[in-house]
């Protein structure tokens, strides 16, 4: 009982500071900063995933195309890749890209690819055919377009199996 009194103490002096921001157990959650209001009940968010949907089947076929012409050659016209360039579909992509962010893949091509030409493509048609890619993974479009803005691409987690 002391030690639980004892997080409950530290928990307050640490919320005063605007340190904490969140002491779970015994005080429950405490905010950081000024006074706020825990979230309403049944309001929890589900992170997203490349298993959420995070794309439309018509931005994927917006994509195919785009893919053939400034990609296939390299990495091949199923995505299998080439002597040059790594697969972009299959478990050993999945897998190099576990744990990572749709942003990290995002700004990969952004950054890098067509190679020696990555601003053949505009953000859009890049983002287009990441759409691609992720169907041929076989990972489920959605309702939604995938943004072609990185902080959004950031939220949106590489998995390589299904949750």
């Amino acid at each position: 009982m002391a030690r639980a009194a004892a997080f409950v103490a530290l928990a307050a002096l640490l919320a005063g500071l605007g340190a904490v921001t969140a002491v779970s157990g015994v005080a429950g959650a405490v905010a950081s900063g000024p006074a706020t209001h825990p979230p309403a009940t049944g309001t929890t968010q589900t992170p997203l995933s490349v298993w959420s949907g995070v794309y439309t089947a018509e931005q994927a076929d917006r994509g195919a195309p785009l893919y053939e012409v400034e990609c296939g050659e390299c990495h091949g016209p199923s995505l299998e890749g080439g002597e040059t360039a790594p697969a972009l579909a299959g478990a050993d992509f999945r897998w190099a890209w576990n744990g990572l962010s749709v942003g990290d893949l995002f700004e990969r091509l952004c950054v890098s690819m067509p190679e020696g030409r990555p601003r053949a493509l505009t953000r859009a048609q890049k983002v287009d055919v990441l759409a691609y890619m992720l169907r041929e993974n076989a990972f489920p479009a959605g309702d939604a377009e995938l943004p072609s803005r990185g902080s959004r691409l950031d939220a949106i987690a590489f998995e390589a199996l299904a949750p």
